[in-house]
């Protein structure tokens, strides 16, 4: 049996005496042995604390960015993975909608008729065909032919609005793109226009065809938005499931689309103000595309004007915060 040593009461005295300047560490603590039944029933009785979460990983190769004091973050988790973004045309990658709205009136200025830019608000991102048909049926023309007010109307738009190189893209459009395809997403046009408004109008904003993974146009469809065909139709050609998918829109039809093919959406104020997006629900809201950032498609958060609104349609709801930045849209 192995020999107790009992330290004498002149070790304590000793031990007592020593001075320990105050810049310098204490003695180390020596471990405490316990017996091996003893250790495990104790570590047993131990509450374990919760590991810190961390950032869920996305499809993207680019690292998450380190958290600053003003960022808003999302609830670790709840954004979820991201592998593609589905861009609207109209209004969120081309200043276009009043320069169309305007093709639109010269239109019906030619049948005689009388109309203003503001008819065609409410017929806004639902295709050529309803946004010239609509405001028809308001008007109460009577022998109205789609097809031909759809020719005219991209005669007089091409020629007088969507001449190429005019200037016609977003500021930040083509920065969030490239940044998009650098953080490995792929990115496609998703727009309830015929194709030939959509060529150009891309070579009019200085966007070339070839930057996109995939063009999806309202040519081959019978439904558009606020039909979700479109956007489905851009997930499968991209082979991206929809619950990996975000998309940035700007008109009501738009965002109602997205909503029902169950995508996560961004709005951008371009075409409506925020209450009136706010009716179809998008997770949020931000001024223009030059305003979104990478952090907002990756992780549903960064350092600008961030309001999450309620009855979002990602399959996990994001933390309902608000913060404000430089790039408030106050």
């Amino acid at each position: 049996m192995a020999r107790q040593i009992v330290p004498s009461r002149s070790f304590h005295r000793l031990l007592t005496s020593r001075h320990y300047p105050l810049a310098s560490p204490a003695p180390p603590l020596r471990p405490i042995l316990l017996p091996k039944a003893l250790s495990r029933a104790t570590a047993a009785a131990t509450p374990q604390l919760p590991r810190r979460g961390r950032r869920p990983v996305v499809a993207a190769s680019a690292s998450a960015p380190a958290p600053s004091s003003s960022e808003t973050e999302a609830v670790p988790g709840a954004w979820g993975k991201v592998s593609a973004v589905l861009f609207d045309m109209d209004g969120v990658l081309c200043n276009s909608e009043e320069p169309s709205r305007c093709a639109a009136v010269d239109v019906f200025a030619e049948m005689g008729v009388d109309v203003t830019v503001d008819d065609f608000i409410p017929f806004t991102g639902t295709g050529e065909a309803n946004f010239l048909g609509g405001v028809a049926r308001v008007k109460g023309v009577k022998d109205f032919s789609t097809e031909s007010a759809k020719k005219r109307f991209f005669e007089i738009y091409l020629d007088k609005y969507a001449k190429p190189n005019s200037g016609i893209g977003f500021p930040g459009a083509l920065e969030l793109i490239m940044e998009c395809k650098n953080a490995g997403l792929k990115v496609a046009v998703a727009s309830s226009a015929d194709r030939v408004k959509v060529d150009a109008n891309l070579a009019a904003a200085g966007l070339p065809v070839s930057l996109f993974d995939a063009i999806v146009s309202a040519d081959a469809f019978e439904n558009l938005k606020p039909a979700p065909d479109i956007f489905l139709a851009a997930s499968k050609n991209l082979g991206v499931d929809t619950n990996e998918c975000i998309v940035i829109e700007d008109a009501l039809a738009g965002v109602q689309a997205a909503k029902a093919a169950e995508i996560r959406c961004i709005a951008v104020t371009t075409s409506l103000d925020e209450d009136a997006l706010q009716q179809a629900s998008p997770v949020f809201i931000r001024k223009d595309i030059g305003d979104i950032s990478i952090n907002d498609i990756l992780y549903g958060g960064s350092n600008a004007y961030h309001k999450i609104l309620n009855g979002a349609t990602n399959a996990e709801s994001v933390e309902n915060t608000n913060s404000s930045s430089s790039k408030d849209q106050g």
